[in-house]
């Protein structure tokens, strides 16, 4: 197996070293388990071993994760409900959950066929294998335009994204206040980097635009704003027609 990474992801392929392998199983692990700090005791040394040794795909790697008992014990057990949900769309599909709607199907799902079944669901879905198949890591997707998913997602995207340095571990819900009451979410820009205030932070927007004319083109720009003026670029960008590949932190 191979590796080979693009962004955040990161995919294993035939005739991966060991360091290979070891990158696969940090990536797995900051992102299922939201950067938590994990000691060696807690490690899946069972599930690492059959991914080593090609038994079972990254895929069911970050399934054995996300059902392990470190997981149950960071998210489920000291979480509400609400806040367990938004975190497994975090950790398993790379984005916020959309609406009411989304987040009632899986407390339905929890409440009637248990906690793996709740996990499953993520996993085992159409979503899920069309961003990562069987073979790449999660990772965020909430930072660019993806089919189907609504444009109020790359703000709450946001509100769960708080930054490289950061953990996931908190009872409270972050988005339900907003997806109940089918409010937009306010951009909260991420911890960590160089600048002293979330304010003073500057964001690089990568865009493509298909140009008709004679013939279709398509053209891409990227540009750099602050904080303040994010929401602002992000709905002139929509409005003209433009697709957002990504957005990134720089200051």
């Amino acid at each position: 197996m191979a590796l080979w990474i693009e962004a955040e992801s990161v995919e294993l392929r035939a005739n991966a070293s060991e360091d290979d392998l070891q990158t696969i199983i940090r990536a797995v692990y900051r992102q299922v388990l939201g950067n938590a700090h994990i000691f060696d005791n807690q490690r899946l040394t069972s599930a690492e071993s059959q991914l080593r040794n090609g038994d079972i795909s990254v895929r069911e790697f970050v399934r054995a994760v996300a059902q392990s008992d470190l997981y149950r014990s960071l998210f489920f057990e000291t979480s509400s409900p609400y806040r367990f949900i938004e975190l497994n769309f975090k950790h398993l599909l790379g984005r916020a959950p959309q609406d009411q709607a989304e987040i009632a199907e899986h407390v339905q799902i929890y409440n009637t066929q248990g906690y793996e079944a709740e996990i499953n669901s993520y996993i085992d879905s159409d979503e899920y294998v069309r961003s990562f198949g069987d073979n790449v890591t999660p990772s965020a997707r909430g930072n660019r335009t993806q089919t189907g998913v609504k444009n109020v997602g790359f703000n709450r995207t946001f509100a769960l994204m708080r930054g490289f340095a950061a953990n996931d571990v908190g009872k409270s819900a972050k988005l339900i206040g907003d997806i109940g009451s089918n409010l937009a979410t306010k951009i909260i820009a991420p911890l960590g980097g160089g600048a002293v205030g979330n304010r003073e932070k500057r964001f690089r927007v990568a865009v493509s635009k298909a140009n008709f004319g004679r013939r279709v083109t398509q053209s891409m720009a990227t540009f750099d704003v602050g904080y303040n003026q994010l929401s602002q670029k992000i709905q002139s960008i929509q409005k003209t027609g433009g697709k957002i590949l990504s957005i990134t932190e720089i200051a």
